[in-house]
C-alpha cells in the first residue's frame, strides 16, 4: 500500500496531517477488505478541506469497488 499526498501549495504540516488520516483510513477500511494485492492511493487537491468523515466515505467506496474487481 502506498499513499501519495502531493503539495498543491500545501505546508508540511497539511500534507503529514491528511497522509495521517489516509493512513488510518486504509488500515481500517481498506486492508481488510483486500486480497493480497499493490495498492496506490493518491490524494486529490480537494482531499486537503475534506472532513475525517468524508474521506471516510470516499475510502469506503474505494474498498467496495476493490471489493467487486476481486470477485469478478
Amino acid at each position: 500500500m502506498g499513499i501519495v499526498v502531493p503539495r498543491f501549495q500545501h505546508t508540511i504540516v497539511e500534507r503529514n496531517k491528511l497522509r495521517r488520516r489516509l493512513r488510518e483510513l486504509v488500515r481500517a477500511q481498506l486492508l481488510p477488505r483486500m486480497l493480497p494485492q499493490d495498492v496506490l492511493l493518491r490524494a486529490l487537491p480537494r482531499a486537503y478541506s475534506r472532513s475525517f468523515e468524508e474521506l471516510e466515505k470516499e475510502v469506503c467506496g474505494v474498498a467496495k469497488q476493490l471489493g467487486r474487481m476481486g470477485h469478478e
